[in-house]
């Protein structure tokens, strides 16, 4: 008997196929059905929506560059999550060692326009009254080691089970666990004077 998960299965491996085989319509359908979810983990990571919408395109594209190279081993789901989060670091990689080379080039006089942090972005479906808190809290996420932010946007953003993060982070169950609890000790540390400041005006 077919379970709602082997009906899921079927369906997607009709669409890789469907993929492999060029269909633009089976890409459209791709984007569509997954558009929301690329683009708010990589505007989770990156906190810029121009790099985020711009990333989005990208992990498509390579979707569809690829697709003959995917082994369905895991669900798609997590192919795209996993390469969107590894875009995702690797632009904030490549976003840090711009800025550390601006501030050394501008030591010796070279005329180099200076890159600054992200500005304060709005995240989906944040209410109005909750974007400074928001916003609080996504600096806080922006400094966490690059495991533990991966699987603090995935479990808390995403929604992501501990088992489907550990498939995207080709990781463990208990060493999702463990950056989950490291992740959120970090943030305590970090956001316990904003809060306290709230409480005691």
């Amino acid at each position: 008997m077919f379970t709602f998960n082997d009906t899921a299965r079927l369906q997607e491996s009709e669409l890789i196929a469907e993929l492999r085989a060029g269909r633009e319509s089976a890409f459209r359908m791709l984007v569509e059905m997954h558009q929301d979810k690329v683009y708010n983990t990589a505007l989770a990571i990156v906190q810029h929506p121009e790099e985020a919408e711009d990333m989005a395109q990208e992990v498509f594209v390579e979707v569809y560059q690829t697709i003959g190279q995917f082994r369905e081993e895991a669900r798609l789901t997590t192919w795209l999550y996993r390469i969107t989060t590894t875009k995702a670091l690797a632009h904030l990689r490549k976003r840090k060692a711009q800025k550390r080379f601006s501030r050394l080039t501008s030591l010796f006089g070279i005329n180099n326009e200076v890159l600054h942090d992200p500005p304060d972005f709005h995240h989906p479906g944040v209410a109005l009254e909750q974007q400074e808190e928001m916003s609080t809290l996504f600096r806080a996420i922006n400094r966490l080691a690059d495991a533990q932010k991966v699987a603090f946007v995935l479990h808390y953003i995403e929604d992501q089970s501990h088992r489907e993060i550990a498939e995207v982070m080709q990781g463990t169950v208990s060493a999702v666990e463990s950056l989950l609890h490291r992740a959120k000790q970090n943030l305590r540390k970090q956001l316990t004077p904003f809060y306290q400041e709230r409480k005691n005006p």
